[in-house]
């Protein structure tokens, strides 16, 4: 690991002031990605801007219903939170279904968001990689690709977004709160993640001096939420896919449903497609498959990865089932 120097700002315009006037300075919190990449050599700053200390690690309900969570909330405490477990248990779901016990105690609200791919080419700086250095080409592609993206990915880039949390919070329509050189704003989370198109190296839709100082998620639309993520084996594994859902059902009827998945595309897939399929329609097996066969209608597969398909459709099936059954059984969990 190089050298570099660190400095401990003491508020968060401090903070963004720091990174804004300092080329090669970076923001560091939990550390849980950031750490790993500077051993391996993915991330070679020049200064290390220390905000975990920074008042952000309060959970506020907020007068609409919903709740603000500053960017230091530990992954376990807010996972734990008894507003969230009974508001929005697909958070809490997908938070535990994230890393080990002793990574969430360390990781970050705001450090989930910017979890970089966990693709192996993009670790490795001996292979290309387009999203590490710009313009050197992918090595998936062609290459090892069971766990790359089959929707929306480019010929710049196949890799896949890592965050559980991420695709809980853009199921509940959650923003995301950034502080900037000229002030504070809000940005959905569908809205916070790109496509890779031709500039794979762009994650998010931040600056480099845009700091993360909480995520607010409006008033949950149901209680019957769930996350379910399928990986290779039960615990400390990123989603080869996954899935959160939450439907709101009256008279036999779906009225009301949002969905989106994780392991399948660079960034937190919302699954508008299947949504529009749902509404209108009695819950069953059969209202579900074609649900989830109309979101993966433009899914484009690798060599590597077509099994991704027929999971991800077995996927929507049982989460969607799972919230149903919940729902017969008068909404217990």
């Amino acid at each position: 690991m190089s050298s570099l120097r660190y400095e401990r700002p003491a508020d968060p315009a401090a903070a963004v002031t720091v990174v804004h006037e300092t080329p090669g300075a970076v923001f560091l919190a939990g550390g849980t990605n950031l750490v790993d990449h500077l051993k391996l050599g993915v991330a070679t700053p020049d200064l290390l801007v220390d905000v975990s200390h920074l008042p952000l690690d309060t959970v506020e309900e907020t007068a609409d219903g919903g709740i603000r969570v500053g960017a230091n909330v530990r992954n376990s405490d807010l996972a734990a939170h008894p507003f969230v477990r009974r508001n929005y248990p697909v958070l809490s779901r997908a938070l535990l279904a994230g890393a080990s016990p002793q990574l969430r105690n360390t990781a970050t609200t705001g450090g989930n968001l910017l979890q970089r791919t966990r693709c192996s080419y993009f670790r490795d700086v001996s292979t290309p990689c387009n999203k590490r250095e710009p313009g050197s080409g992918c090595s998936a592609i062609g290459g090892y690709t069971r766990y790359h993206a089959i929707l929306g990915a480019s010929e710049h880039c196949v890799a896949t977004h890592p965050s559980d949390m991420a695709v809980a919070l853009l199921a509940l329509d959650a923003e995301v709160l950034v502080l900037g050189p000229d002030g504070e704003r809000a940005i959905a989370v569908e809205d916070f993640y790109r496509l890779p198109g031709d500039t794979p190296e762009r994650d998010t839709v931040l600056e480099r001096d845009d700091l993360i100082v909480g995520v607010q998620i409006p008033a949950a639309q149901s209680s019957l939420s769930t996350y379910r993520k399928v990986r290779d084996r039960a615990s400390y594994a990123f989603a080869l896919v996954s899935v959160a859902a939450e439907t709101t059902v009256a008279d036999g009827t779906i009225t009301g449903c949002r969905i989106a998945f994780g392991g399948v595309a660079h960034r937190p897939w919302r699954a508008h497609r299947a949504e529009e399929a749902l509404l209108g329609q009695q819950p069953s097996d059969e209202v579900f498959a074609a649900a989830a066969e109309a979101e993966l209608a433009d899914a484009s597969p690798l060599d590597g990865n077509a099994y991704k398909i027929p999971l991800l459709r077995r996927t929507v099936v049982a989460t969607l089932r799972e919230l149903d059954e919940r729902r017969e059984r008068g909404g217990s969990a």
